[in-house]
């Protein structure tokens, strides 16, 4: 009994010592993080562009999201607010939505941009962290002090961890909104670490690039990190990336040639529809694979779909792209899903099955 009890004390110490950490996966409602952005963007006359700002938007805050997405998606946010007479409340919302928390799949804190954004209202902004997270440690096992664990342009790291000129006390609840909590973007932070009070927070000046105007104008068909490839009998989707500053130039085609490939966009779209509504959250996958689940986006890791809900109102589809071959995987209405499939010529719905 004794040589049992020994045996089983050392079988315990050895998986203390090398099994692996516990991580908790951090995550939120993201489509609520647009909502109020949404409003101000209809109220001001943005038309479809809010919507589809708005869900490239909150996509960002995914797990599979590149580390300058979030940032990108608040320029293009910025950009529409200037061409509607430089709309002071939607450029104030799209400076929170810059600070809101992204989703962690380690406990650990996210890493921070490291460019200059596009319009000098996002200068000195970087998201909060969630308050569940280890803010001495950053996803990529990267201790405080390596690259992209201090926000771009300061030089010490942020001070209290965790917090964002929007919140400046600390790291805010998990899965909450700061747009629920603050309607003040706060002050920019400068290279001291400090906020600068002479800087102005929704001034609507400063400098729109080139880049930016591409940005806004593709928004539909560069869901960085989002962007599906092939169809397979798995009904996993291959994604590949599309690099916002290239664009203009990747998604540039003629509307002779993009009638050769809109029906086929839009019959893989349904052939992925109908297949996601055989998958659940047990379903094998491979990782770095996006696919919808029971409605909810679906991202998988380690060998399983972890999914995340769309929000009030929306579900995930698979959608045709318009300006290139291939579809995305996003969140949207299903009557707005049904209308840009049925826009590529394809008919039967979402899963082509509609009489």
């Amino acid at each position: 009994m004794v040589q049992l009890s020994s045996t089983l004390l050392i079988a315990l110490s050895a998986v203390a010592v090398h099994g692996l950490p516990f991580f908790k996966r951090i995550d939120q409602t993201i489509a609520d993080s647009t909502t109020q952005w949404v409003a101000a963007c209809n109220a001001a006359g943005g038309g479809s562009q809010c919507s589809t700002l708005s869900v490239n938007a909150f996509e960002t805050l995914l797990i599979g999201a590149g580390v300058c997405d979030q940032q990108n998606a608040a320029d293009s946010m910025i950009t529409l607010a200037k061409q509607l007479n430089n709309n002071a409340n939607m450029i104030s919302l799209a400076q929170i939505f810059a600070q809101q928390p992204r989703n962690t799949p380690t406990s650990q804190a996210v890493p921070y941009c490291q460019q200059a954004p596009n319009n000098t209202e996002l200068n000195g902004y970087y998201q909060c962290q969630f308050s569940g997270a280890n803010q001495q440690v950053f996803v990529g096992n990267l201790q405080v002090g390596a690259a992209g664990t201090i926000p771009f342009g300061l030089t010490t790291p942020v001070s209290p961890p965790g917090s964002c000129p929007a919140n400046p006390s600390g790291p805010i609840a998990d899965g909450d909104q700061l747009v629920n909590i603050t309607t003040n973007p706060g002050t920019p932070a400068t290279g001291s670490g400090q906020g600068n009070a002479t800087a102005s927070a929704a001034s609507g000046s400063g400098s729109v690039t080139a880049t930016a105007t591409a940005t806004t104008a593709t928004a539909t068909e560069t869901e960085s990190s989002e962007c599906g490839g092939d169809d397979d009998d798995d009904g996993e989707e291959t994604t590949t990336t599309a690099p916002t500053a290239t664009a203009a130039t990747s998604t540039a085609t003629s509307s002779s040639s993009s009638s050769s490939f809109l029906l086929s966009n839009g019959q893989k779209a349904q052939q992925q529809n109908a297949q996601f509504s055989s998958l659940t959250s047990s379903t094998s996958c491979t990782a770095g694979t996006n696919a919808c689940v029971n409605g909810d986006f679906a991202q998988c890791v380690d060998g399983a779909y972890v999914t995340t809900s769309c929000g009030s109102g929306l579900s995930c589809f698979a959608l045709p792209l318009v300006n290139s071959a291939g579809t995305s995987i996003t969140c949207a209405t299903e009557s707005d899903a049904a209308s840009r499939i049925a826009n590529t010529g394809a008919t039967g719905g979402v899963t082509g099955s509609s009489s």
